[in-house]
């Protein structure tokens, strides 16, 4: 079944201009937020916000509005807007397109919010490996400051709002809110314990609201159209678009705008199916932390709601494809080479959990393992996995899920690798 992109985000995301303002202006760029300062005071544009209930694109799905809603009603301290735009997920994509081709979409999505929270200022944190974001980011930025689209009396309403493009060190852990912030501060990107959420006490220990730059970039529209044409996008789970990063084993890798709700099976064949005439062996639908699905699962919905019935996350739609000559045991040591190597050390489940997994698979895929070895990568994952508070951050979570889901459904294959003595993929 062909299925058409609904491109609001990517809109004109191939031409040439894209980046550049004056194209942004052309299509009715910067209205939004000409509206909102204009017609709407600051809770109008959160209650409209609220209504279209932009659920955050950054992984969790927790609606925009309503965490605008958690700041402080008598808070006198400075408010601030941090945009994660340190997108580390394996297998994810999309906001990095945002960035380069349509980066004023993302400001303005940034000056409508700050103006909706009190906020007078916001920093977008980019990662470090985003060299031509960054740079595409900092030229938007001067040139709506010439356009006196940002900085003080905005359009001359009086309201004034300046956006910071601040570059990470590209650490994955700094993709988590409160190790973003600690970054913002000049510190280490640790992530710190909460409560306090940012929200009460964030950057700088003031009242801070943390969105992704896809959330973000959702606000002109909403705006501008109005939340019940939001809503009217999507499924009442998740209303809205979402950019799909589909990668792996494809016949065309590339980033894609549907509906929230469209069918996983639908993605995977408009990238172009399984290349090379392969069958298909699993499927990643939402960035390496995800559990795997097998391909009698992936009839589903796209949408928040449907994937955790199916047993895994949406997240980030990062849809990394696999074909059935990979190596499912190498695969996982792949993904556990990673999380062991970000883990920032904090929390011992963490710190020791993910580099002993990642011993147990490598022995495994080296063909040194035993039987025991596998259920007890299975119960090592169980044990560092950070659900009941004992992992400040979710990093350990993102390691044991993908773990979990791969000694499970694929265990057969990993009893081989221990049978033969060596990998089943690569001969004898």
């Amino acid at each position: 079944m062909s299925i058409r992109e609904t491109r609001i985000l990517l809109s004109d995301i191939e031409h040439p201009e894209s980046p550049t303002l004056d194209f942004y202006l052309s299509g009715g760029g910067y209205k939004a937020l000409e509206k909102a300062l204009k017609e709407m005071t600051p809770k109008q544009v959160v209650d409209e916000v609220t209504k279209a209930k932009v659920r955050g694109r950054g992984g969790a799905g927790f609606e925009a509005g309503r965490k605008w809603q958690f700041l402080p009603k008598n808070n006198t301290k400075p408010v601030y807007l941090t945009c994660n735009a340190d997108e580390s997920e394996p297998g994810t994509f999309k906001d990095r397109h945002i960035m380069e081709r349509r980066p004023h979409l993302l400001i303005e999505g940034c000056l409508i919010t700050c103006y909706a929270i009190g906020a007078k200022t916001g920093y977008i944190y980019v990662r470090g490996e985003f060299p031509q974001a960054q740079a595409s980011l900092s030229s938007a930025v001067e040139e709506a400051r010439a356009k006196n689209l940002l900085g003080p009396d905005i359009l001359g309403t009086g309201v004034s709002i300046d956006i910071w493009v601040h570059t990470g060190a590209g650490a994955y852990i700094c993709g988590e809110e409160t190790g973003m912030l600690s970054s913002i501060e000049g510190g280490r990107g640790h992530p710190k314990l909460k409560p306090p959420f940012p929200a009460v006490e964030g950057l700088f220990r003031c009242p801070t609201v943390v969105n992704n730059v896809e959330t973000l970039s959702n606000v002109p529209f909403v705006i501008r159209e109005g939340a019940d044409a939001f809503l009217k996008l999507g499924t009442a789970d998740t209303p809205g678009t979402r950019i799909f990063c589909v990668s792996g084993h494809v016949e065309k890798p590339g980033v894609f705008e549907y509906e929230c709700g469209v069918n996983l099976k639908d993605v995977i064949a408009a990238a172009g199916g399984v290349w090379k005439g392969r069958k298909l062996k699993a499927v990643i639908p939402g960035g390496a932390s995800a559990h795997v699905l097998l391909p009698h699962e992936i009839d589903v919905a796209c949408d928040f709601g449907s994937l955790a019935k199916a047993g895994t996350i949406m997240g980030s739609c990062g849809v990394v494809v696999i074909d059935d000559t990979t190596c499912m045991v190498e695969t996982l040591q792949n993904v556990l080479e990673f999380f062991a190597h970000e883990s920032c050390g904090q929390c011992t489940p963490c710190r020791e959990g993910t580099g002993w997994a990642r011993k147990i698979v490598t022995r495994i895929e080296a063909g040194k393992g035993t039987m025991a070895d596998i259920d007890r990568l299975y119960e090592v994952a169980d044990n560092f996995e950070g659900m009941g508070g004992k992992t400040i951050c979710a990093l350990s979570d993102a390691a044991a899920w993908p773990t979990k889901s791969y000694v499970k459904k694929f265990r057969q294959e990993f009893e081989e690798h221990v049978r033969l003595g060596r990998c089943p993929m690569k001969g004898a």
